[in-house]
């Protein structure tokens, strides 16, 4: 779908207002009589509460009041998770009750005239603990003797499930190879540039509740304020402007935000609370622990018979409101089998407690069976004797094979796995680097290369979501609204939240296209539930490609085809007569007649009697728009690396992306996407961890201990597109997540790759210049 404005490169208009330091984010945001809170957070991974003594902190000019569980339990309700029946999710309190579970758990929280003066009384505030033992690896969380994190489970082990696909344990005996590895995956982070923050103001009034929150999901998150406060939910408003990132980790509910807004309520006066960054990591939401044994049967040939896998999540303390961590399990095991031919299958999800931070999602939250099945694709062709490259091309599904169904349920549609991969390693120049990789090692210099696939559902399709098994969030429809403004403009409403991906650039695009006008003559409108379509995932997912251009493009339609009627009357023409160019509403064969929408705008509004046969004023339209199975968006990623055995150093020396995502907005903006996600990922094998010590003490609380990749530590990254035909009238597929789904599987197989002379098997993701030179022997 390319027209005047989609499918190029247009600058993104809301950089005018981000990039000159215009922007809005939740610390922009001042009312009068502002007041500002700060946490005490425990300074201990498992202990009981014996006291908590506030006074001391109230007594301190310029604080107004000070919370911990015993004041703020009579303003807001405890939590109650999401539910499923085979998980254990259990209550628990905003504000710590009678035990804490990890470093950073929010004990009280103290509101004063100033954040400085808050920060400094958290320091008076008298905290007397009795330390347990922590709980910090989940294989010993699961032991029968294992201290308990939530006491009321009886069990670390929160859920428990085991799916069977085909017959397994017949291909087992029957496979010709077979490979038993464990892959781990570490605990890192989101880091978005902006931490968590909400700003409640709340109106005695009128009883009026507005959080203005740095959130993914604001209709969520004001249902569960709403349910939470004990608040009518005609009530409460909940509005995001800038938002300085996210990746996942501001989708769900925060016990801050229900802290600051029971202290709004109470004290009558707005209350601020914005995160600073030690916050955000220690206690702001970890991602990606996860431990998967995987056995593979394949025949003499290298083909996959079937797999065994076992995944192993670490949930850390508090189970995430809003999707069950359980979820996640069940989006690993749907996905597992991706565009490779697998009839077999077992899949063991376990889902444990620990005494650290929460876990949530990170863009492509099921990243882990890319990685795991990719790592070991690798690994069972050095067994067999192949080129992983070739091992892939027996393995992957065809053009002829489709539509097919993977085992666990997803039906494939639209793959187009085969050419990205031979487009990616014929752009690399895959077999001159295996040559050059030769003469290299002679001389002791010791290059890799890598690939990787993986299809990503853009959104989620049916099919997945019923293979999910109950845990699919409602990411299968989304609303727009456009309203033709008295001016000739047009605003479009929409219900995803961004916090950096461009839907004011890239809706806007198919708006002004579809009814022929300027781009400034559209504005994009989100973040405010008072105003926006409802729904309950907001950002996240890869959905607004797919669901909200649907949804815009749509509504836009409906747009142009009502103002051709409002036209028909004007002109007093009729409609089928009408057809409509640049904007305007113009006759068949006499050009001079015609009513552009400044005209059409007027009449809707100053002469709706004469516009419309009801002779309301104004004029809206809503659409709804739902995607089908063709859904899928797919790439390969291929990259080489040269590392150094004196010093553990790799050096990423070139990173092809080849990925089809079907037709395409913005081709800037979705290669930001694609770069930005695997600069996540070469960060996430390279440099970042979420450490925890013995001790359960995060060990990562600074930028200076958790490190984030830098322009030096990553090559130019090379994008190419492959555009597959339509599968319906919404041609675009998402991509956001899938560079970071990528990058991790692509790099670690390319390392491995550089040091097979040394014999090595990387089962570990994380791996800085210190793991390397173990792995080699040389330490």
């Amino acid at each position: 779908m390319i027209g005047r404005l989609t499918g190029q490169p247009v600058l993104r208009t809301e950089d005018a207002r981000l990039l000159t330091g215009r922007g809005c984010y939740v610390d922009d945001v001042a009312v009068p009589g502002l007041l500002h809170a700060a946490f005490v957070r425990s300074p201990h991974a498992h202990a009981r509460i014996a006291r908590v003594d506030v006074g001391p902190a109230r007594l301190i000019p310029g604080v107004v009041s000070v919370y911990a569980d015993a004041e703020l339990r009579a303003l807001a309700a405890d939590i109650e998770p999401t539910q499923m029946t085979d998980l254990i999710a259990p209550t628990f309190a905003v504000l710590a009750r009678d035990k804490v579970r990890m470093v950073g758990d929010p004990v009280a929280m103290v509101v004063a005239e100033s954040r400085y003066l808050a920060e400094d009384a958290c320091d008076a505030v008298v905290v007397d603990y009795e330390p347990l033992p922590p709980v910090v690896d989940a294989e010993a969380a699961m032991a029968a003797d294992a201290p308990l994190v939530f006491d009321e489970a009886g069990t670390n082990v929160v859920h428990r499930r085991t799916t069977l696909y085909g017959e397994p344990d017949r291909c087992f005996a029957d496979a010709v190879h077979l490979i038993t590895e464990r892959f781990v995956q570490h605990r890192h982070a989101n880091v978005p540039m902006e931490g968590h923050g909400g700003l409640a103001d709340y109106q005695p009034a009128t009883g009026e509740l507005t959080y203005h929150a740095s959130h993914q999901n604001p209709h969520a998150l004001r249902v569960h304020l709403a349910r939470l406060l004990g608040h009518p939910a005609h009530l409460v408003r909940v509005r995001c402007g800038d938002i300085g990132g996210a990746f996942g980790q501001k989708g769900h509910l925060g016990r801050e935000d229900i802290a600051v807004c029971a202290a709004a309520r109470d004290l009558g006066r707005p209350v601020k609370w914005v995160e600073d960054r030690n916050e955000n990591l220690v206690a702001g939401g970890q991602a990606r622990e996860e431990t998967l044994d995987v056995r593979v049967a394949a025949d003499a040939d290298g083909r996959l018979l079937a797999l065994d896998v076992r995944m192993t999540l670490d949930q850390g303390s508090y189970p995430m409101v809003g999707f069950a961590s359980a979820g996640y399990t069940n989006l690993v095991r749907a996905l597992i089998p991706a565009a490779y031919r697998l009839d077999h299958l077992r899949f063991e999800a376990v889902v444990v407690a620990t005494t650290k931070a929460t876990y949530v999602p990170y863009r492509g939250p099921w990243e882990a069976e890319t990685w795991a099945r990719e790592r070991v694709l690798d690994v069972l062709a050095r067994h067999v004797g192949l080129d992983p490259v070739e091992l892939r091309r027996r393995n992957l599904i065809g053009p002829s094979e489709q539509p097919t169904t993977m085992c666990t349920g997803p039906v494939l549609v639209g793959i187009t796995q085969r050419d990205t991969l031979e487009r990616a390693v014929s752009t690399i120049g895959y077999d001159a680097f295996r040559a050059q990789q030769t003469v290299a090692r002679a001389e002791g210099r010791y290059y890799g290369i890598g690939v990787a696939n993986y299809v990503e559902p853009a959104p989620l399709p049916p099919s997945v979501a019923a293979a999910m098994a109950g845990t699919a969030a409602p990411r299968t429809v989304q609303q727009a609204r456009i309203r033709l403004e008295p001016d000739g403009t047009v605003t479009v409403f929409t219900s995803q939240q961004p916090h950096g991906q461009g839907h004011e650039t890239t809706l806007a695009q198919l708006v002004a296209d579809e009814l022929g006008v300027p781009l400034p003559r559209v504005h994009v409108a989100s973040g405010d539930t008072r105003d926006t379509p409802f729904n309950m995932v907001g950002t996240g997912g890869s959905r607004a490609a797919t669901l909200a251009s649907g949804a815009v493009i749509g509504a836009a339609r409906e747009l142009r085809q009502a103002m051709l009627d409002v036209a028909s009357r004007l002109v007093e023409i009729d409609p089928a007569d009408l057809t409509w160019e640049a904007g305007a509403a113009v006759a068949r064969g006499a050009p001079s007649v015609s009513a552009d929408m400044a005209r059409i705008a007027h009449a809707a509004y100053h002469r709706p009697a004469i516009a419309f046969e009801d002779g309301a004023p104004g004029l809206e339209v809503a659409h709804a728009y739902g995607s089908g199975e063709g859904t899928w968006s797919q790439a390969t990623h291929c990259c080489t690396v040269e590392v150094d055995v004196s010093t553990g150093r790799v050096s990423v020396l070139r990173y092809v992306v080849v990925e089809d995502c079907g037709a395409i907005i913005n081709p800037a903006i979705v290669d930001g996407q694609v770069a930005g996600g695997v600069v996540q990922g070469i960060g996430a094998v390279l440099l970042e961890r979420s450490a925890y010590a013995a001790d359960g003490q995060f060990r990562s609380g600074t930028l200076m201990d958790y490190l984030l990749p830098t322009s030096t530590d990553v090559p130019v990254i090379e994008i190419h597109h492959l555009e597959s035909p339509p599968r319906d009238d919404v041609p675009f597929r998402g991509v956001g997540e899938g560079g970071a789904i990528g990058a991790p599987a692509a790099l670690t197989n390319a390392i491995e790759d550089a040091l097979a002379p040394f014999g090595v098997t990387v089962r570990e993701q994380h791996l800085p210049p210190s793991r390397i030179l173990e792995l080699c022997g040389l330490v």
